[in-house]
């Protein structure tokens, strides 16, 4: 199975990568878009019975920071 796993910053921790694309956006003309903000998405090949709570720990521990960031994950279909 095939899980997604998505991981953003926290509201209110500033975002200086989401700015400088904003800013850029801005430059060419997209003056309507008010926000940006990154992540970061992982495409994790996974098998087995645990694959759920492995997915869960390994997003929870591995791939993101818990003071800064948040995450999902889902299965695939």
């Amino acid at each position: 199975m095939r899980a997604k796993i998505e991981v953003f910053l926290k509201p209110g921790v500033l975002d200086p990568q989401g700015e400088t694309i904003k800013r850029a956006l801005h430059t060419l003309g997209y003056e309507a878009i008010r926000d940006v903000r990154q992540g970061k998405v992982f495409y994790i090949e996974i098998e087995g019975e645990d694959a759920e709570r492995t997915i869960e720990e390994v997003a929870k521990r591995v791939l993101s920071n818990p003071v800064i960031e948040d995450y999902r994950w889902e299965i695939e279909k």
